[in-house]
């Protein structure tokens, strides 16, 4: 059991960082090199890491690579865990997140340098949340509103309901593709791509508003990693103090997602 529970670790541990590797660094080839333009290629290659990551752990993990995703499916599916090995999977998709973003920063650390020099950013000072937005994300999205006129746009409640929102979105698919009888589990090997495409919709959408978190674990260990690095209290708690929002607002919208689904669509036997 013990040696089952571990390989199901080091899966989610390998397909977190799949996940979080290939994201965060469109968002730094994007932001800090120019070389993707718009939110929508940086959303396409963010869908192509999560399928591939999904391909790679499914067989051995289930491949949640989410926190919120665990916990829903804990608590409403049950999926034969017990909350040893719930706390036992957050880990991993923390270790694996915390991994991918010291990646990045290694990688992309000279490109870092030189941006922070040509645009005149201190970093972990008043508007360096802008070099920071490709570990953690920020409300609104730096890149697309300024600081100083986006808090007028996005406050703090808005953004929670908007990663909320969509990771219900997001958790509503996850939890079809789980369901034997849906027309999307009977795709088979299709789910992790129509997965993938769902997180490029999101992203496409919301990414200008709150960056598109959708997942505790993606926004805290890069988080963590850019603070460390400098950032300081521009990663945690962020310069709207804001940082819970992409914790607590994808563990609300999660159980919606899969309790919608599971309540309004799932198929079930008549007797």
């Amino acid at each position: 059991m013990q040696n089952k529970n571990l390989q199901k670790y080091v899966s989610e541990v390998i397909g977190t960082y799949i996940l979080v590797f290939v994201g965060t660094a469109s968002v730094a080839t994007a932001l800090y090199i120019g070389v993707l333009m718009g939110i929508f290629q940086v959303a396409i290659l963010w869908g192509i890491g999560l399928a591939l990551a999904i391909y790679a752990t499914a067989p051995h993990s289930g491949a949640h690579l989410n926190p919120a995703i665990t916990l829903a499916l804990y608590f409403l599916r049950k999926n034969d865990m017990d909350i040893f090995q719930v706390f036992g999977y957050i880990v991993s998709q923390l270790v694996g997140a915390i991994l991918a973003g010291i990646s990045v920063l290694i990688i992309f650390g000279p490109f870092i340098d030189r941006f922070e020099i040509l645009n005149k950013i201190t970093r972990g000072g008043e508007g360096s949340e802008l070099t920071a937005s490709a570990f953690g994300e920020y409300f609104p999205n730096p890149d697309v509103l300024p600081h100083e006129s986006g808090a007028e746009l996005v406050n703090a409640f808005h953004a929670l309901g908007v990663e909320a929102f969509g990771t219900a979105i997001l958790a509503f698919v996850i939890f079809m593709s789980l369901d034997p009888k849906s027309a999307l589990h009977k795709t088979s090997g299709l789910a992790p791509i129509i997965i993938g495409l769902t997180l490029t919709l999101l992203i496409s959408l919301f990414g200008s508003i709150t960056q598109a978190g959708w997942n505790p674990a993606r926004d805290f260990g890069p988080r963590l990693v850019a603070f460390f690095a400098g950032w300081e209290k521009i990663a945690i708690p962020g310069p709207h103090g804001g940082f819970w929002i992409y914790i607590l607002g994808p563990i609300i919208g999660a159980p919606i997602g899969g309790l919608l689904y599971d309540k309004v669509l799932k198929i079930t036997d008549k007797k």
